[in-house]
């Protein structure tokens, strides 16, 4: 009986001892764990910031921001969205070269003649409008002397932006229909009926989604860029133009989003 007594002692001792260490590892895998995923978010959060594109869009953001503040009247707001507009000018310096090389790049096997051509125009007006938009920083910085050759590049090259804007819309309209007549092609070769499950049409699906969001913020721009060149003065007010770009803003911070690493599950 007495032998029996401490073997059962001496197993309840063991169980409590497994417990104790295992309640142990599992805390300490748990913060292991946090600790991983707050290293991968602050990672994230480094390489998103080392892009000098996002930093460009951030700005961007303040800038609008501040118009939509200002509406246009004299103040903080106005000294805010005027300043960064210039600082935003120094990112962008030889830019015009991505879209330079976009321009004589070839393009996708099957891609329409229409597309091409719009996508080729797009390069070329946001090339000139990049390119255009250096010689506005100069004169803005005192650099170019000639204020009024300066402003008149600045005009030209607002509207080679805007037309750049309709050449994306139109080219994001015309993929989006090829992707939904690609979809319906895939659904319809479906034998299961669930079409959800298809990996080739969750990734169209994706890709449709990716591009409805470009369109509705090129459309957007558009907007934006006939309030800043003021073809509309009385509809499209600096109020209007300072909405209307900061929400494009958020949708270019949105896109530039680099994609979340896996973290090892327990």
């Amino acid at each position: 009986m007495l032998s029996l007594s401490l073997s059962s002692h001496y197993l309840l001792w063991s169980l409590n001892r497994a417990k104790v260490v295992f309640v142990c590892v599992y805390r300490e895998k748990m913060a292991s764990s946090t600790l991983d995923v707050s290293r991968a978010e602050l990672a994230l959060v480094v390489m998103y910031l080392n892009k000098a594109e996002a930093r460009d869009k951030l700005c961007r953001a303040i800038q609008y921001g501040s118009k939509f503040l200002s509406g246009g009247q004299p103040g903080t707001a106005q000294n805010v969205d005027k300043s960064t507009s210039l600082a935003r000018k120094v990112f962008r310096l030889f830019k015009f070269v991505n879209d330079l090389h976009g321009l004589i790049s070839h393009v996708p096997k099957g891609t329409p003649l229409p597309l091409v051509l719009l996508g080729k125009s797009k390069n070329a007006l946001l090339s000139t409008f990049l390119f255009l938009d250096q010689i506005v920083w100069l004169g803005r910085s005192g650099i170019y002397k000639n204020k009024e050759r300066a402003e008149l590049l600045g005009r030209i090259s607002l509207f080679c932006w805007m037309g750049s804007s309709v050449c994306t819309t139109l080219v994001e309209l015309g993929e989006i229909g090829r992707l939904s007549s690609s979809m319906k092609k895939i659904e319809k070769g479906l034998t299961n009926g669930n079409k959800y499950q298809d990996e080739e049409y969750r990734a169209k699906l994706k890709k449709s989604n990716e591009r409805s969001l470009a369109l509705i913020k090129s459309a957007m721009d558009i907007v934006v860029a006939a309030g800043l060149l003021q073809l509309s003065p009385e509809k499209i007010t600096p109020r209007v133009t300072g909405a209307f770009g900061f929400i494009t803003s958020i949708i270019s911070c949105y896109q530039l989003l680099p994609t979340r690493p896996k973290i090892k599950e327990l």
